[in-house]
């Protein structure tokens, strides 16, 4: 006679201790699940989504806004975007930038103290945050590179001309370029 697989033996008792087990558990673990619970709210109640900045007012007092037309391309397998710019900063580093083919725009760009977001197409995409600001997007090496201060290490900044400028990510070779209007 055959050995049969334990699967194809029906004549061996079956334990029925597992139940046993799940009441003894589900009573055990009452406190744990409670436990659990309170962790859950909180954890929950302490970490938050960050809130998209409100409208930005270039009219305000001490903006400085600048436009002009730049050429982006955001990496280097990706084709180059022509539109129009427009960069409005102030004297304490917050920043807006737009980038738009009208009648779309592509990119939107802004940091207040210490928030920043950046969004892409009519928001399908979007980041924002606390803190520094992402080092992978022009869009927020910009402004400060115009400034004079000095960004990331795979970012290089050229002045081919008056009021013109071009900004590249050696590394991902992204790039973005453009001239003020005067």
């Amino acid at each position: 006679m055959m050995p049969q697989s334990p699967t194809e033996r029906h004549d061996l008792p079956r334990r029925h201790h597992s139940s046993t087990r799940c009441h003894e558990g589900s009573r055990s673990s009452l406190p744990s699940a409670a436990v659990v619970l309170l962790l859950i709210i909180g954890l929950s109640t302490s970490c938050h989504t960050e809130v998209a900045l409100g409208p930005a007012n270039l009219s305000g007092s001490g903006w400085r806004v600048r436009q002009g037309q730049a050429v982006w391309k955001p990496t280097r397998s990706r084709p180059e975007l022509a539109g129009e710019f427009l960069l409005a900063t102030n004297a304490s580093g917050d920043f807006f930038a737009q980038f738009a083919k009208p009648p779309f725009t592509l990119v939107v760009a802004r940091s207040e103290g210490d928030r920043w977001q950046i969004e892409f197409g009519s928001g399908g995409y979007s980041r924002r945050g606390q803190g520094r600001r992402p080092g992978r997007f022009a869009w927020f090496q910009l402004p400060a590179a115009l400034a004079g201060t000095r960004v990331g290490d795979d970012w290089r900044l050229d002045h081919p001309a008056v009021n013109s400028w071009r900004m590249e990510n050696r590394r991902t070779g992204e790039r973005l370029e453009g001239v003020f209007f005067p």
